[in-house]
């Protein structure tokens, strides 16, 4: 699990282009946020996505608390939550729901985060585009997370590293 800051201060990237031509991409910068907090399962490519509009302890715990429910986790049901140790995934007030346990990975190690992988797929439809709103925004990163979260083979692919421990399948 981790979180995205996407806002309106757009994504530039390079484009092709004719020889002799500049590409032209319109830009309006500004700086209202929202946050993209996405769940993997590297095992299945299995995701899940929640926009909220900050990132805090508070809406940690809300989001947590709501995918949880999503998962039908509990007494009967568990999962292990692999997190970086951004404050409010640390902080003493987190309600952790019944059923998951957080497993902390070492400071400042991006790279052993498979959610992490998920940014450059989420970003994709925002890349040299000026979004006129917040709204607009997430309305095209919203219909982007639901596209992603039926291809769980190209997921699985870029978040299951070799080293990641194979789980047996589920029984539901």
């Amino acid at each position: 699990m981790d979180e995205h800051r996407v806002g309106l201060k757009p994504i530039v990237r390079r484009v092709w282009a004719k020889r002799g031509e500049r590409p032209v991409v319109t830009v309006h910068p500004r700086y209202e946020w929202t946050y993209l907090y996405g769940f993997v399962r590297p095992e299945s490519g299995e995701t899940s996505f929640w926009l909220c509009g900050q990132a805090n302890t508070g809406a940690f715990d809300a989001i947590l608390g709501g995918w949880a429910r999503e998962r039908g986790l509990g007494a009967n049901r568990r999962a292990l939550l692999v997190l970086d140790q951004a404050g409010w995934h640390v902080a003493a007030d987190v309600v952790w729901p019944e059923g998951v346990e957080a497993v902390l990975l070492p400071p400042y190690s991006p790279e052993l985060m498979p959610a992490e992988r998920l940014w450059s797929l989420t970003d994709e439809p925002l890349v040299n585009w000026a979004a006129p709103s917040l709204a607009a925004l997430e309305q095209r990163l919203g219909a982007r997370c639901a596209a992603l979260t039926e291809e769980r083979e190209r997921i699985g692919s870029l978040t299951r590293f070799c080293w990641w421990p194979t789980l047996e399948p589920e029984t539901d």
